[in-house]
């Protein structure tokens, strides 16, 4: 335990006064930052942005009627288009030369109250113009027609005005309200299982390659090493993801209100406790299992070059688990049968098994057996990622086959 203990703090101090770690800690808490605080800058100039838009300093938008003008048209139009400035036109030519110059940014050629022509100039794929102008025409249209059948304006309004009143209530859980938060945590848990794992077995291969671990393991044991190290690189990878979300929960909380509008934002920090207990439990399981995994193929590299290489099966395994939960996710449908079946795998049920239970209702005794599963499959892979890391850092030459480090671990 001592010799634990002496690994632990001296690989917890090269993570901590690692420079790249510290610089990108400090380049994502500030990036959060400046994310949380934009809405803060930008409000300023909301009263100066009213005030242009008082003083007809708005986006121009022109409409040109084919017959005669129609007031309604144009009442409808400023209803549905308040960011923008609404001026007739008698000349298409005009128009479109306004629209090229930049003077304008788009106009409604009116051929009818049922056909038009739409002028821009450049289409983005975000612009809900015709949308907007549907529902005005077809307002004005429908309050024309039923007007010439004998109805009053004011009784097409009132019919014509009348809303469902709706009120969804949800036996399960919300995925409109969960999607955002568990994307996040997800993607989360999968960059630092990917990114520590390879730091695990680049740490092993390296002191392996320099002859170093020959050198070491006459004063620790090899299994006290790899445990030291898989821990430090969880604690690492545990602080650092403290750190990021500590730091963002704080910023939002400082500029709340000006988000409030920003239902999407709202969800993402709405995560119940239960469920941010779930996470840290499966971070830590999946973390480890993980970290076995790449600290045992880390021992059986003759050099650093040869970790890509060796840990290339364990990593798509881990992007196909990855892509399985966000194809789920984006369907969804996270009850399906692969993803079921994922959540009783141990290498696939650290994603699998919180994803569904931040987006379903799962069973308390499924989450039971997937979590003892993953914890025995823990010790399990600890054990023998331990048995194959004592072979492994003392085998050197050509790396070592498969038939060879299991003839070395049945002689040990």
């Amino acid at each position: 335990m001592k010799q634990f203990k002496t690994i632990l703090k001296f690989e917890l101090n090269n993570y901590f006064q690692n420079k790249v770690f510290i610089g990108l800690t400090i380049c994502l808490v500030l990036a959060i930052a400046v994310i949380m605080f934009f809405p803060r800058f930008t409000s300023d100039s909301g009263a100066g942005a009213e005030q242009a838009a008082d003083s007809a300093d708005l986006p121009v938008m022109y409409i040109l009627f084919d017959g005669p003008e129609n007031t309604a048209v144009e009442s409808a139009f400023q209803a549905v288009f308040p960011e923008y400035r609404i001026e007739t036109a008698t000349d298409e030519t005009s128009i479109r030369n306004e629209i090229s110059a930049g003077n304008a940014d788009c106009a409604f050629l009116l051929h009818s109250l049922t056909e038009y022509t739409y002028l821009v100039g450049n289409l983005t794929m975000y612009d809900t113009n015709t949308a907007a102008a549907d529902t005005a025409l077809q307002q004005v249209y429908r309050i024309d027609a039923l007007s010439q059948r004998g109805i009053t304006p004011g009784e097409v309004q009132e019919i014509l005005s009348v809303t469902p009143q709706s009120t969804i209530e949800s036996l399960g859980k919300d995925h409109t309200q969960n999607f955002f938060y568990t994307y996040i945590m997800i993607f989360a848990l999968y960059m630092m299982i990917i990114m520590y794992g390879q730091l695990v077995a680049t740490s092993v291969a390296t002191e392996k390659s320099s002859r170093a671990m020959e050198l070491l393991i006459t004063s620790a044991k090899p299994t006290s090493m790899m445990f030291g190290k898989i821990t430090a690189a969880c604690l690492a990878g545990f602080t650092q993801l403290v750190a990021i979300f500590g730091s963002a929960y704080l910023f939002y909380n400082l500029n709340q209100t000006y988000w409030a509008g920003n239902a999407i934002v709202a969800s993402i920090f709405d995560m119940p406790l239960s469920l941010l207990l779930y996470m840290i439990l499966f971070f830590i399981l999946g973390f480890m299992i993980y970290a076995c995994l790449y600290g045992a193929l880390g021992s059986t590299a003759n050099k650093v070059e040869d970790i890509n290489t060796l840990s290339m099966p364990l990593t798509l395994l881990f992007v196909a688990a990855f892509m399985v939960v966000i194809f789920s996710m984006s369907s969804g449908d996270v009850d399906n049968l692969a993803l079921k079946i994922c959540s009783f795998i141990p290498l696939t049920s650290p994603m699998a098994m919180f994803t569904r239970i931040a987006m379903s209702t799962v069973p308390p005794h499924e989450i039971i057996i997937s979590v003892v599963i993953l914890a025995a499959s823990v010790i399990g892979i600890g054990i023998l990622s331990a048995k194959i890391y004592r072979v492994g850092v003392l085998l050197y030459g050509t790396t070592p086959k498969l038939r060879s480090i299991i003839k070395a671990l049945k002689n040990s």
